[in-house]
């Protein structure tokens, strides 16, 4: 991907608001008739920083991202964004401040990479047949870049192989702007090399970023805090060398971790 910082700041917040970003309190959610799935799940993050959510298979993590980004509603408690209760917030207004990166894209899109991206700026009034402004083409433009897409703006994204559509549909979320960015398992479908400059892209943009990972060594790498989920519930919170102790994942994982500390962030490996 691009090395070039000046990439960087279209995406970063003008005016970082003060105290936390992004709170959640005693979230709870389940389908209609149903168990909790998710409950009493609590914790805050100041702008800029970056919280990483592990668990194993079935946890609750992609459950929990979706109270974040507003897809369901809580059944108990309430996420405030900049303070403010983020359903009191407009549809419009939550589509310009929080940017999604889904694990699973569509993969017959009939749009280019730069349409896709483009996509970014429709919250703000940029469809596909206005003139995009010269703020939209710098954020759409920049965010190509910054994703190592410029080789491949003109190309179909149903002719992409899966780790470039990933990365069609993380640039799409950059050229929103968004003061909040939610990721769900975005290193799935990139090679190793891809891997590691994305981890590299999240922690130099500046933006508040909310993402699931199961590889823990990159989640140690990437994260201001870590918050493990086991059967629905946050069982540790905190800095990465508190939350991800070899206690806490054989309780969440149910394996035995051997961790190697002497670099600048922990580094993992498990057995049975």
């Amino acid at each position: 991907m691009a090395n070039d910082l000046s990439l960087l700041a279209p995406f970063a917040p003008v005016v970082a608001p003060v105290g936390p970003l992004l709170c959640a309190a005693d979230l709870c959610w389940g389908p209609r008739g149903r168990d909790d799935l998710i409950s009493g799940i609590s914790f805050s993050l100041d702008p800029g920083q970056t919280l990483v959510i592990c668990g194993a298979n079935g946890a609750g993590k992609s459950t929990l991202l979706k109270q974040l980004y507003r897809q369901h509603r809580p059944r108990a408690g309430r996420v405030l964004l900049g303070g403010r209760d983020l359903w009191s917030l407009s549809a419009r207004e939550a589509a310009r401040r929080i940017a999604v990166v889904l694990q699973e894209q569509p993969a017959d899109f009939a749009l280019t990479v730069r349409q896709v991206v483009a996509l970014g700026r429709l919250p703000f009034g940029a469809g596909l047949l206005a003139r995009p402004s010269q703020e939209d083409c710098a954020l759409i433009e920049g965010a190509i870049a910054r994703l190592d897409l410029t080789h491949l703006a003109d190309r179909p994204v149903a002719f992409l192989s899966g780790g470039e559509r990933q990365r069609c549909m993380v640039a799409r979320a950059l050229a929103q702007a968004p003061e909040l960015l939610i990721l769900d398992e975005p290193t799935n479908h990139l090679d190793i090399r891809h891997q590691l400059e994305l981890i590299a892209l999240l922690k130099g943009l500046g933006l508040t970023v909310v993402t699931t990972l199961h590889d823990l060594t990159l989640a140690a790498e990437l994260a201001d805090r870590v918050l493990v989920l086991s059967q629905g519930r946050a069982i540790a919170g905190g800095p990465p060398d508190r939350a991800l102790t070899a206690e806490v994942i054989a309780e969440a994982f149910g394996v035995a971790a051997r961790i190697d500390r002497t670099g600048p962030s922990p580094r993992y490996s498990f057995h049975l």
